[in-house]
């Protein structure tokens, strides 16, 4: 299958190599030619995991985007969600109806994704979809090689408009079989683990994180304390998922720490064990603040408010991080206000997003 993947970060170049080597023909995307220009001249991503380090080629690395695009049938998006936005505009005019954009994750970037292409004038019918989280945990260790900890082993999939359903999870298993149907994009955003984990991780460690050069918040930064405001804070977001009327499976993310029923399957020891997680982390600028707390958390939160479900960690969080940045967060682009979809009743809103704008 001809794959483009959109961005240069660690989960663009291991998908990159990943399905690469898996047999798909994968073009990679990158806005900075020159930063991409080292893997442009070996023609290859160098990908390390558990099998060793070896060299996997890709078939197109490109600054170029109708390069990338052009009879794609999977648009892997693995960049945060605040790159969407520039990444849809420069999308909208070479998109073409029957493509399918996978988002990992989302945090709801499938519905602002849409959006913003249709209001840049492009009308093709194009199914969006996104899941709770990267299909890989990775790193990576040099201008073209990566780290592939672990690969996601269960991948929650929502998808905008939800009538395209059937059809985009069958796309994407063609990447990633992980993948399955959890619903609409609404269904699909309130998976993301990053607005859980991440948060009270920032909160909890900021002393140590600014303090340190680096700092392992997932080693010594994941304490009893730090564990259990994230298992209620994970309540909070399992509530709103069931006011709304979601079913099971909810992907608890205590699964993630006590067994392998989560996502990745057993993965917090090896991602410890890695290292790689070990790192400078910047309490204004780091994407676990600018993304998954600016953005993930002031969603989730807004959904809490719209479902009125009381969600007093989420609040809390966004308070005191809103209060080291000092700006209030609860007014943030990625709310069901901000998007003005907060005045609509329940069913409205689940008709949006089942038959599309």
């Amino acid at each position: 299958m001809k794959i483009a993947v959109l961005g240069g970060g660690h989960g663009c170049y291991a998908a990159a190599a990943d399905l690469s080597e898996a047999g798909h023909e994968v073009r990679l995307w990158r806005r900075d030619a020159a930063a991409l220009r080292p893997l442009i001249e070996a023609g290859s991503v160098l990908l390390q995991d558990a099998a060793g380090s070896r060299e996997v080629p890709v078939a197109l690395a490109s600054a170029d985007m109708s390069r990338v695009l052009q009879d794609a049938a999977l648009i892997l998006i693995p960049s945060p969600a605040t790159a969407q936005a520039d990444i849809a505009r420069a999308m909208a005019p070479h998109l073409v109806s029957g493509q399918v954009v996978f988002l990992a994750p989302g945090t709801f970037g499938s519905y602002v994704m849409a959006r913003i292409v249709r209001d840049c004038g492009n009308t093709a019918d194009i199914a969006w979809a996104e899941t709770g989280t990267l299909p890989y945990l990775a790193r990576k260790h040099g201008e073209r090689e990566v780290n592939l900890t672990v690969r996601a082993v269960r991948l929650p999939t929502g998808v905008y408009p939800a009538c395209r359903a059937k059809e985009a999870i069958a796309r994407i298993r063609e990447a990633y079989a992980s993948v399955h149907g959890c619903g609409d994009a609404l269904s699909g955003a309130l998976m993301n683990a990053g607005p859980v984990i991440h948060p009270p991780l920032m909160v909890m460690n900021a002393a140590p994180l600014q303090h340190f050069e680096r700092w392992d918040i997932h080693n010594e930064g994941t304490q009893p304390a730090v564990r259990a405001v994230t298992d209620r804070l994970d309540r909070e977001r399992i509530a709103v998922r069931e006011a709304l009327g979601y079913p099971a499976p909810h992907y608890p993310l205590a699964d993630h720490y006590n067994n392998d029923q989560w996502m990745y399957g057993d993965a917090h020891k090896k991602l410890v064990k890695s290292g790689d997680w070990r790192e400078h982390i910047d309490l204004h600028t780091h994407r676990y603040i600018t993304e998954d707390t600016e953005l993930g958390l002031a969603f989730l939160a807004s959904v809490a408010r719209w479902s009125a479900t009381d969600a007093p960690l989420a609040n809390g969080l966004l308070a005191v991080v809103g209060g080291f940045l000092g700006r209030d967060l609860r007014h943030g682009p990625r709310t069901l206000e901000a998007l003005g979809l907060a005045g609509l009743g329940r069913a409205a809103l689940l008709q949006q997003l089942h038959e599309g704008a």
